[in-house]
Order: C-alpha cells, then sequence, then structure tokens
C-alpha cells in the first residue's frame, strides 16, 4: 500500500537537529533474542547494536522474519532479551521487576500493537484514556480532541471495538499511543488496516508529532512509501542490523530493501 504525504501547520523542519542533540530515547546494546533450544534455536535477534534518537521518527524495515517485530518488543520490555541490554533513556530494562517495568511504560511508552489490543467491553474514548485513568492522569481534552479529529474518531468515541471496523479500531488504538505524550511510541505496523487516505492521515500525525512536539516514533513497517515519512530507516536481515539510511524516500527504500532481501 502506498501513502500519499499530507502535512500539519506548525511543521518544524528542524526537529531532526534538535534530536541529535539529545539522549537517545531508546538502546539496543549487544542485542541476542533466540527462542527454542538445541537444534531448534531461532536467533530473532543476533547481537543488534542500535540508538534511537529521541525526537526522531524512525521506521524499521527488513524482509519477513528478519527480527522486526521481536526487536519492537525487547526494546520495550514486553519481551526480555537472551543477551545484552535494552534501555528506554538511561533506564536499564533488565535491572527493573514487573512492577518498576509497568510503571515505566504505563508513564513513558507508548505502543500501537498491530491486533489492537483493545477492550472489548470499554468504549473508543475509553479506550483512549485507559493508561491515563490507570496512571491516574486527566488527559488534556484540547489534545483528545485533536486526535479524535486527525485520526477521524471524533463521531466513533461512544463506539465498541466490535462496532468498529479493523482500520478504526487501529486509529484508536493511535491515539491512545500519543494521548499521554509519552518519551517515546513504539508501533507496530500501524498502518497495515488503514486504507491509503487513513493511512497517510496516521503517518503524517506521527511525523508531526516527532518533529513538532519531539516525541520519538519507532515504527516497524514494510512499506517504502510509509517509511519515507520517518527522519532515518534502519535495515535488519536475518536478525542483524544491516543498513541505516538517513532522510529516506521512497525510492531509497525500495532499493536498500531490493537490496537486503534474500
Amino acid at each position: 500500500m502506498g501513502f500519499m504525504k499530507t502535512h500539519f501547520t506548525e511543521h518544524d523542519a528542524s526537529g531532526g537537529t534538535a534530536a541529535a542533540s539529545r539522549p537517545p530515547a531508546a538502546t539496543l546494546v549487544g542485542a541476542v533474542k533466540t527462542y527454542g533450544a538445541g537444534p531448534d534455536t531461532v536467533r530473532a535477534l543476533d547481537g543488534v547494536d542500535v540508538a534511537f534518537d529521541a525526537g526522531a521518527f524512525t521506521a524499521v524495515m527488513g524482509p519477513s522474519g528478519s527480527g522486526k517485530s521481536t526487536l519492537l518488543y525487547c526494546s520495550v520490555g514486553l519481551d526480555r532479551l537472551s543477551e545484552g541490554s535494552a534501555l528506554i533513556g538511561q533506564a536499564d530494562l533488565d535491572a527493573l521487576d514487573d512492577r518498576e517495568l509497568t510503571l515505566l511504560r504505563r508513564q513513558r511508552v507508548g505502543f500501537v500493537f498491530q491486533s489492537f489490543n483493545l477492550i472489548p467491553s470499554l468504549s473508543a474514548r475509553e479506550n483512549i484514556t485507559l493508561p491515563l485513568d490507570l496512571a491516574r492522569r486527566a488527559p488534556d481534552q484540547g489534545f483528545f480532541d485533536e486526535l479524535a479529529g486527525v485520526l477521524g474518531l471524533s463521531a466513533l468515541l461512544s463506539r465498541r471495538p466490535s462496532q468498529m471496523s479493523g482500520g478504526q479500531q487501529q486509529r484508536v488504538a493511535v491515539a491512545r499511543a500519543l494521548l499521554g505524550r509519552p518519551d517515546i511510541v513504539f508501533a507496530d505496523e500501524p498502518t497495515g488496516n488503514l486504507d491509503s487516505r487513513g493511512g497517510a492521515e496516521v503517518l503524517a500525525f506521527l511525523q508531526h508529532a516527532a518533529r513538532a512536539r519531539g516525541q520519538s516514533i519507532v515504527m516497524v513497517t514494510h512499506d517504502p512509501a510509509a517509511a519515507s515519512y520517518a527522519d532515518r530507516a534502519v535495515f535488519l536481515r536475518d536478525g542483524r542490523l544491516v543498513a541505516d539510511l538517513a532522510t529516506p524516500t521512497r525510492e531509497s527504500v525500495l532499493a536498500e530493501l531490493q537490496r537486503v532481501t534474500p
């Protein structure tokens, strides 16, 4: 699926420069993740070193089975590394117990899952505000309204997930991840269930969140057009980081994908 560019006002093209002066939002050092044992062992990550810049939008790409989603889940502590370190800011996730890790994710991290992960019994509004409700924080109503408007949810806020399409549910998941203005948002194929127009709107909003609001975005995608919204694209193959592309365009990403795909 290809996405046509859309733009927000107050676009700040200097975001990448500002981001470079800040410590990384997330870092993997010597990251190894294995599944299984003996001859059936799979190395989903095989010694990955990568830092995700603060205030920047990074796309993670690679062939199917290259370790993209595993990288995302290990970066946020939803899956533990077999070897190496994962950090959010300067917090080493391995040094945190389950309660501390949950609190860190609640306060500083947003996550958009491929499968939405919405609560069936809650309305769209309640799903969006759930992380803030759990943290006992009141949402910024102005920002809530902006998110709902941009993502086409204003008329759907009273509906439950079963009353919404897959694309609408994905928009709810994106709004939920962004509402608390977390330090970093990890998104696993956030436009995979959206049409071209809806996908372009979501991508433009993620770009805006990084460049104008200073949020850090790390997005797994298979689509070169989606990756072209990012400030940077990193490429995995067989669990290893094999390329790192600045200021990606659809054409440069496609060429790199063809180079790294067996």
